[in-house]
């Protein structure tokens, strides 16, 4: 069965134009139609991905990833949907072997492909967070010789089961950026579905690429990663940033500014700022202005 027929792409951008040509043209040698969710971008990343063949979906404010997620599955009508960064291009037949995957384990409902790094080196999520202890061991994962269960899998590409998907709710939607696949993994961990690392799949991923750096976006980088560590952490009843980390965190800012170096600086704030509005009950899509939008 050809993949268009069985798969869609979900891709989110925010300021992507410059990758996004490489990982739609990806997606298109396999065979696989995308849509693309664009969030509110400055540059041209939606008429890109519209000369592209894709689907856009142009919001006209940026929805935050998981949310601007949610609205492309719900506009697919296929039973698999692949949830793939801009900066991701999935290498050849890596769809043919997830859908395989898919179709060998029925018991598991997602599967990623060996995310490889510009340099090589193959990406593993070894700790979280929403882990058990037990898993969160010090060094890094050792890389599987074959298919294995893992107890996360990273969020920059995913073959999902759209209905498995679509009954748990999606993303958490009042997490706007960062744990939102964290969370995925734990809920369909906890609802008894495997998550499957395909060791015949395989996607190039140039971390950090989907849009340009600048001290304001690390800020607001920061600010949600902060947040949603709150957020998460008292969703499954774990501790959540302390007051002094804040105050680590401002001190280090300080130092930053007095040396000049506004990129660090802007770090270390927007951590401080969004661990104290987590702690002050200040939701991320209030942050955002998107508090009345569902």
């Amino acid at each position: 069965m050809p993949a268009a027929s069985l798969i869609t792409a979900i891709v989110v951008s925010h300021d992507s134009a410059e990758v996004l040509p490489a990982c739609l043209s990806a997606l298109a040698a396999e065979g696989v139609p995308a849509i693309v969710v664009d969030n509110a971008s400055g540059d041209a990343s939606a008429t890109i991905a519209r000369e592209l063949g894709a689907t856009v979906i142009a919001s006209p404010r940026n929805e935050g990833y998981g949310r601007a997620n949610n609205r492309g599955v719900a506009a697919s009508d296929t039973p698999f949907v692949l949830i793939v960064n801009p900066d991701v291009e999935v290498r050849p037949g890596a769809i043919a072997a997830l859908l395989e995957a898919a179709e060998r384990y029925p018991d598991a409902a997602l599967f990623a492909p060996r995310i490889v790094e510009p340099s090589g080196r193959i990406f593993l999520q070894p700790r979280s967070l929403l882990s058990p202890p037990h898993l969160n061991r010090s060094g890094g994962m050792a890389i599987p010789e074959g298919d294995a269960c893992l107890p996360f899998l990273s969020g920059a590409c995913l073959l999902i089961r759209r209905d498995v998907f679509r009954t748990l709710g999606g993303f958490d939607p009042a997490i706007f950026l960062f744990y939102e696949d964290d969370d995925l993994c734990r809920r369909l961990r906890d609802a008894g579905h495997a998550l499957v690392h395909v060791h015949a799949a395989e996607a190039g991923h140039g971390r950090g690429r989907s849009s340009a750096p600048s001290a304001a976006r690390r800020f607001r980088a920061r600010w949600h990663l902060a947040w949603s560590e709150g957020y998460v952490a008292r969703k499954y009843g774990l501790p959540g940033p302390s007051p002094l980390r804040i105050v680590e965190n401002l001190v280090k800012a300080a130092g930053y500014a007095l040396i000049l170096r506004r990129e660090k600086m802007a770090a270390h704030a927007g951590s401080a700022a969004g661990a104290l509005a987590w702690l002050r009950g200040r939701s991320a899509l209030a942050h955002e202005g998107l508090e009345s939008q569902p």
